[in-house]
């Protein structure tokens, strides 16, 4: 089996609907121009607000995708 090598990029993800949606919205975005995804690792949530209400939901994270360069 050939060793492999894995490159993590940080994701910054936003829904008006949950975390869970933001989340969601940024691995689906991902990986239309990235392949093989294969981790994705939360590691914060915040929202923002606006006139003491939830405006957004925002979810950080880290993801890791096969590494083809040379």
């Amino acid at each position: 089996m050939p060793n492999s090598v894995y490159k993590v990029i940080e994701l910054i993800g936003s829904s008006t609907k949950s975390w869970e949606d933001a989340a969601s919205s940024a691995v689906v975005r991902a990986s239309k121009s990235l392949r093989d995804l294969r981790v994705a690792e939360v590691r914060q949530f915040d929202m923002t607000l606006k006139d003491g209400k939830v405006e957004s939901y925002r979810v950080k994270m880290k993801v890791s995708f096969k590494f083809e360069g040379k």
